[in-house]
């Protein structure tokens, strides 16, 4: 049985180790063990061979670096998934098929569509529209299959890549989690080999993506030579909301169906075709606190009719978050040492007189020229737009992404691609944001 490339370059490196690191350790523990006459005794035929020393040391320098250094990462190419025109929803049919309710909710969901900031053609899935709507789980499934093969037929004739070559595969999506698993529904239907490392991520709402990454960040680190593709996605057909509590009906107003795939690779000839390079992944946990942990929830209302429940303190949430998430990035990508002198000086006022002030906002303006904020709304963006006092061309391709496709849970992809068709035609070479960075148009 023959081993793959990344197989041998794992033997190639453990066996590099494995000779380097002893080499090195008896060399050290016999220096420290030599006096001092023996020291000079070892120098000065050293001194006058400097060639050989040179060399000596040049390999061992070279050894550890090869063997420490993290591997590139590249995005290859992502294909974002349009669905057909004819599952586009306006705003006039939308409240004709959602539901039955009662004359509260039926003036409260058009003043919701008219703030959200979505257009009139948005999708939903073909099993919604129906009158009842299906939400059987084969409609979930369906929705599920649609999405994913789409995407991935679409990546797979964007960049020649076989479902072989494949070896490891990462799937996101947070309210449908049915078995077998959404990544062995892949792996059954492009056939993937056995050795494929496969993950499905349920319940982990629109942060998913980013985790989605950082998981194939720390198996690329692992695996040379490896073709990554991360799945990242969201189903509704279960999930529509028919009750009338108005905090849940908020979700079902804004959210709609759609999906990416996205091709890494840690493979050095692919640069020469990736679309960007990956940079960071900062991520911040605060599930600890309680009003986080319960600011997006899967429930039943009065009625027993379950949806997804948006809390009051969501945006007060998510601005603690942005905060967290700033603390982390900023001395990473803030590149003058003015804006690192001026953030640093506000959190050390803040933590050691406990000050109410607010901590600086840095300007990401400096490091960045373009941002893909999440399009979890109008509020949502605008919030950010105000806190980090960005202007109307840093969020552009937020704002279109969510007009043009609402509230997918997915929609930085849509962003990433929204952008990255922009710059190819400024022919613009620049940072794309705080995880990505641009390679080449």
């Amino acid at each position: 049985m023959s081993t793959t490339l990344s197989q041998r370059a794992k033997v190639i490196k453990q066996a590099f180790a494995m000779c380097l690191i002893p080499l090195v350790s008896v060399m050290m523990i016999e220096a420290y063990e030599m006096k001092e006459e023996d020291i000079h005794n070892t120098w000065v035929p050293m001194h006058h061979n400097q060639l050989s020393f040179v060399v000596c040391k040049g390999v061992i320098i070279l050894g550890m670096s090869v063997y420490m250094k993290p591997m590139s990462i590249y995005l290859v190419n992502l294909s974002c998934y349009k669905p057909s025109s004819d599952l586009k929803i306006e705003f006039s049919a939308f409240m004709y098929h959602s539901g039955d309710f009662t004359p509260s909710s039926l003036e409260f969901q058009p003043k919701i569509l008219e703030r959200s900031g979505l257009g009139e053609e948005t999708y939903l899935p073909q099993a919604l529209p129906y009158i009842p709507p299906t939400t059987s789980m084969a409609a979930a499934r369906d929705e599920a299959k649609q999405v994913m093969f789409g995407a991935f037929d679409d990546l797979f004739v964007n960049t020649n890549v076989k479902p072989e070559d494949i070896g490891i595969l990462v799937v996101n999506c947070s309210l449908f989690n049915p078995t077998p698993s959404l990544s062995a529904m892949i792996v059954n239907k492009y056939k993937m080999k056995s050795n494929v490392k496969s993950f499905s991520l349920g319940g982990m709402g629109c942060s998913a993506g980013v985790i989605a990454i950082h998981i194939a960040k720390d198996m690329l680190q692992l695996n040379k030579n490896t073709y990554v593709v991360v799945v990242s996605t969201e189903n509704v057909t279960q999930n529509w909301y028919f009750g009338n509590n108005k905090s849940m009906l908020l979700p079902t107003c804004l959210f709609r169906f759609g999906g990416a795939a996205i091709l890494l690779s840690n493979n050095a000839s692919d640069w020469t075709r990736a679309k960007y390079k990956l940079v960071h992944v900062v991520r911040t946990q605060i599930g600890a606190d309680d009003k986080a942990f319960e600011a997006v929830t899967q429930r039943e209302d009065d009625a027993g009719k379950v949806g997804v429940s948006l809390s009051r303190d969501l945006m007060v949430v998510a601005g603690e978050a942005l905060k967290s998430n700033i603390t982390t990035l900023a001395p990473l990508v803030l590149i003058p040492i003015k804006e690192q002198d001026l953030f640093l000086y506000s959190l050390m006022i803040k933590k050691l007189f406990n000050s109410r002030r607010k901590l600086y906002a840095p300007n990401f303006k400096l490091a960045f020229d373009h941002s893909c904020i999440h399009g979890g709304g109008r509020a949502v963006i605008d919030e950010i737009e105000k806190n980090l006092q960005l202007q109307p061309e840093h969020i552009e391709s937020s704002r279109m992404a969510l007009h043009r496709f609402g509230n997918t849970s997915c929609s930085i992809w849509y962003e990433l691609a929204y952008r990255g068709k922009a710059q190819s035609e400024e022919g613009n070479h620049s940072l794309a944001g705080c995880i990505w960075k641009w390679l080449q148009v």
